[in-house]
C-alpha cells in the first residue's frame, strides 16, 4: 500500500503549523469555502514531481504576508518500506526534496511515490484549449513514467530556441540540425509515453466494473500525424522548416498533440455532453489511471480528489466511495460539509479545516 502515514505543514499557504496523523484509509475533508481545505491537498501534491496541482511557483506557496518559505515533512509509506520525505522552499528559490534525509531529486521522488489527482478547474477539460488536455494526459504519463517530466523539459528548451532562430529568420540549417536532434529525441519519449497512458487507461477501463462512464480516447496531431519514430519526427522538422520559418514557430511535434475523448456508450463526444457527464468521465479517467498503476506498481497511487462530490448525485457518490475502498487507495477527499461524505460510513479518516483570522486550523476527529 502507498499512503503518507504523517504530515508536517509549515508556513505552506493559510497554514502556520499543522500536524497530522494517518492510518492509510481515506482522508475527507470539510470546512468552508476558503478555510484551506484544498492547500492540504496541494500540500500532498507535492511528494511527487512537479509543481503541484495548482502548478504554482515556490514563492506563491510561501504563506503570507511573512514570505519566509515553506517545509513539508511527511512518512510515506510504500509497500513495506518507509520513507521520511521533505520538501522546501527558502526565499521564493526552486523547491528541495530530501528523502530519508539524503539530497534527491523529483524524478527519484516520482519512483518513491506516485500522486494522482481531479480538481474543479480540471472540469472544463474537455471544452478548453488542447493544451489543457496534453497538460492532463502527460501528468497521467508522468505517474506512469517519471522521467516523463525531463523529456518534456528537454524538448520545450530546444523548441524554445528553434522558435527563436525561426522568428530571427535564421536559415543557416546547421544551426537547427543539433536543436532538431535534441527535439526528435525526447519528443519520440513523450508521444511513446502518451500512447502508452492512453492505452493503459483504455485497458483499465474495459476490465472493470463501475458506476462511470468509459471515456474512448483518442490522440489527434493539429496538421498530420505524429512520425512514429525518433527518425521521422527528425525528418518531419527538416522537411517543415521552410513552412515553419513563415509561421515564426514550430508546427510539428507533441505540442501539437491534442487528446479527444467520446462518451463511449452513448458515441457522443466528450465536449457535447453534459456537465455531469462531463465529470463522471473524467472521474472514470482518474480511477483508471490508478487501477493501471496498481496493477504495474502493486499498489494504487495516492489521490487528490478537490471538491470531488460537485456535479455527482448521492449515487455515483456512494459509488466513487466503494471504489476508492475498494482499491485500498489513500484518497483526500475535501468537500464544504461532513453529509458529502456520509456514504464512508467509517470508512475515513475526517478532517475538519476552519479559517481563524487568515490562518488555518485543522482538527482530526
Amino acid at each position: 500500500m502507498l499512503a503518507l502515514t504523517a504530515l508536517t505543514l509549515s508556513h505552506f499557504r493559510s497554514h502556520l503549523r499543522a500536524e497530522l496523523r494517518l492510518d492509510g484509509r481515506p482522508v475527507a475533508i470539510h470546512g468552508d469555502n476558503g478555510a484551506g481545505k484544498t492547500n492540504i491537498l496541494e500540500a500532498v501534491s507535492l511528494f511527487s514531481p512537479g509543481r503541484g496541482l495548482r502548478r504554482a511557483s515556490a514563492a506563491e506557496m510561501a504563506r503570507q504576508p511573512e514570505a519566509l518559505g515553506w517545509k513539508l515533512k511527511g512518512e510515506l509509506r510504500a509497500q513495506s518500506q518507509t520513507y521520511e520525505v521533505e520538501t522546501w522552499s527558502e526565499g521564493g528559490n526552486a523547491r528541495q526534496v530530501k528523502i530519508d534525509n539524503k539530497s534527491a531529486s523529483q524524478v527519484a521522488l516520482g519512483q518513491v511515490a506516485r500522486v494522482v489527482w481531479l480538481i474543479p478547474a480540471m472540469d472544463r477539460l474537455w471544452i478548453e484549449a488542447a493544451e489543457g488536455r496534453r497538460r492532463f494526459l502527460d501528468r497521467i504519463a508522468l505517474s506512469f513514467e517519471p522521467a516523463h517530466a525531463e523529456a518534456s523539459l528537454a524538448y520545450e528548451k530546444a523548441m524554445r530556441e528553434r522558435n527563436r532562430l525561426l522568428k530571427e529568420q535564421v536559415r543557416d540549417a546547421a544551426w537547427y540540425r543539433v536543436l532538431e536532434d535534441r527535439m526528435a529525441a525526447a519528443g519520440h519519449r513523450i508521444h511513446s509515453a502518451r500512447v502508452q497512458s492512453v492505452d493503459l487507461l483504455r485497458m483499465a477501463q474495459a476490465e472493470a466494473e463501475t458506476a462511470f462512464p468509459a471515456a474512448e480516447l483518442e490522440l489527434l496531431q493539429s496538421e498530420g500525424s505524429m512520425p512514429s519514430s525518433e527518425a521521422d519526427f527528425k525528418e518531419a522538422l527538416e522537411e517543415s522548416r521552410f513552412r515553419d520559418l513563415a509561421a515564426g514557430r514550430t508546427l510539428v511535434g507533441p505540442h501539437r498533440t491534442d487528446l479527444i475523448g467520446t462518451y463511449q456508450a452513448k458515441g457522443i463526444p466528450a465536449k457535447e455532453c453534459s456537465t455531469g457527464e462531463q465529470k463522471a468521465l473524467l472521474v472514470s479517467l482518474i480511477l483508471a489511471n490508478a487501477r493501471a498503476l496498481a496493477q504495474r506498481e502493486g499498489a494504487p497511487p495516492i489521490l487528490l480528489l478537490d471538491e470531488v462530490a460537485a456535479h455527482l448525485d448521492a449515487a455515483r457518490r456512494a459509488a466513487l466511495y466503494d471504489e476508492i475502498c475498494a482499491l485500498g487507495t489513500q484518497a483526500w477527499m475535501t468537500g464544504t460539509g461532513p453529509e458529502l461524505f456520509a456514504e464512508l460510513d467509517g470508512r475515513a479518516q475526517v478532517l475538519e479545516v476552519s479559517d481563524s483570522g487568515g490562518t488555518s486550523e485543522v482538527l482530526q476527529k
